[in-house]
């Protein structure tokens, strides 16, 4: 641990401590119970910790699942449940309340999609499928170009952002040794990874964390569903369009000078057999029950969990394949939905303090436009300096929290009410990628040596604030949910 993580720690820890021992009055809440206050300083220790990362990101939310289960349900430390005359607090939660958190039905949902994206790539899926559709676009380097954009994109919905930037890297490094050191080209190919990799994961509820922090807080606070293939056919569009204005915007400022390109992504050298014929149809029938939940009924959450038993019941996952899963973003992710069930209302197992934010401050008579903009720069901005995840898991509760208040606001229906101003938080931190340390696939595109700092928070700059723009719109105006 290095100095900067030290003193870190040390600031989470004086914080959350100052503010826990705080007159309430100070907060100008009225109303303000022990357990919202306690709340309140959870949330500045877990704002803090994943600002510093003086502990891994995952590291933070499991300990903020633990510390919640001690401060503020009926299980926890007995004391710290009751006034000075025994009576019980105001809100206590139900220890159940937070433990769910690691078996919410989104956590089910990406451990089906990690369970797909390892089984994949165990098998040689990606790489036939890359093969396929990279085939179409020929050799013109303008065309390979939108080809990994595309193909990037299409795998990031269903696969690890990171993964998919890893594996296409692999196919994308021999190509770029190729180029002249002249040709500005290979820039633009090299940066085609991760922002073909964190636009694309925008198109599906599995293909980012973000995506499945709004859409389990959108069910939570207001029994709202979204379903696999609502978000599909409402983000999707918004993806191609997007890596379309990527793929213009990399060709403005990396042009190609060389005129033919050649992409020999090598064959899949596994062998076929059964399992790997079964890998093929449990996708493929995976992704037609997602499409279409409306007509089978059967919730997103539930298909996840049909190839995790398909493929244990066969033999086709093992044990071994268990260690492949990404458990640190699934574990990430709970942190984030404990911190969004602490800020429900009291009759729904929260502690209230979501209702007393929403009386606090009045929102209702607020510019509908400026509450979008300022969650969707504040969300922007921290996203780039630590995990998408962390910041969809810190900012979401407190989006539906403000779109509650919102709600007396006569406009804010004609600008997609709840859902958009949720979603538009979750884009808004898929679209930082600014520097190498916004995303783990920016910091695999920088380690090709080929890209700058400055080239990217250009390209990632222009591409973003176009995105944060578009989307607003989008998601209120041209294709609300």
């Amino acid at each position: 641990m290095n100095v900067k993580q030290i003193i870190g720690l040390v600031a989470s820890i004086l914080a959350f401590f100052v503010i826990w021992f705080m007159p309430s009055t100070a907060f100008g809440i009225d109303g303000l119970t022990v357990l919202q206050q306690r709340t309140i300083a959870l949330f500045v220790f877990a704002a803090m910790m994943w600002i510093f990362e003086a502990i891994p990101s995952w590291t933070t939310s499991v300990l903020i699942i633990v510390i919640a289960l001690l401060t503020l349900t009926n299980k926890g430390l007995g004391f710290l449940m009751v006034d000075a005359s025994g009576v019980e607090l105001e809100g206590v939660m139900k220890y159940t309340k937070i433990m769910s958190a690691f078996a919410d039905p989104v956590v089910m949902l990406f451990l089906g999609g990690f369970t797909l994206a390892v089984m994949a790539q165990k098998y040689g899926l990606d790489v036939t499928l890359a093969r396929i559709m990279l085939k179409p676009f020929g050799t013109n380097p303008k065309m390979v170009l939108l080809g990994f954009l595309v193909v990037i994109s299409v795998f990031s919905m269903f696969m690890s952002n990171t993964a998919t930037a890893a594996m296409m890297l692999a196919f994308l490094a021999p190509i770029l040794a190729t180029f002249p050191d002249d040709d500005k080209g290979k820039i633009g190919l090299a940066l085609s990874i991760p922002i073909a990799a964190n636009i694309g994961g925008i198109g599906t509820t599995i293909g980012t964390p973000p995506n499945g922090t709004a859409v389990s807080n959108l069910e939570t606070t207001f029994g709202i569903t979204i379903s696999f293939g609502e978000w599909a056919i409402h983000m999707i569009p918004f993806v191609i369009i997007m890596i379309f204005i990527a793929w213009l915007v990399l060709q403005v400022f990396f042009p190609f000078k060389s005129k033919k390109l050649e992409v020999n992504i090598p064959e899949n050298d596994k062998p076929t057999t059964w399992r790997t014929r079964l890998v093929w149809i449990t996708f493929a029938v995976t992704i037609l029950l997602w499409a279409t939940e409306s007509i089978t009924k059967i919730s997103s959450n539930i298909v996840a969990l049909i190839p995790l038993a398909v493929f244990v019941c066969t033999g086709t996952f093992t044990k071994e394949d268990i260690k492949q899963i990404d458990w640190s973003v699934l574990w990430l992710v709970a942190g984030g939905f404990a911190l969004g069930y602490a800020m429900l209302d009291i009759d729904k197992g929260g502690t209230g303090l979501g209702a007393a934010l929403v009386n606090a401050i009045p929102f209702g008579s607020m510019s509908i436009v400026l509450v979008f903009a300022v969650a969707g720069l504040v969300c922007y901005t921290l996203s780039n300096f630590i995990s998408n995840s962390a910041t969809a898991a810190l900012l979401v509760p407190i989006l539906c929290a403000v779109s509650n208040g919102l709600t007396s606001n006569p406009t804010f229906d004609a600008f997609g009410g709840t859902k958009a101003m949720v979603i538009f938080v979750a884009v808004c931190a898929s679209l930082a990628m600014l520097m190498p340390i916004s995303t783990p696939p920016n910091a695999i595109a920088y380690s090709t040596g080929l890209i700058k700092t400055k080239d990217m928070i250009k390209v990632g700059g222009i591409i973003g604030v176009i995105g944060l723009v578009f989307s607003f719109f989008w998601l209120t105006k041209i294709f609300p949910f």
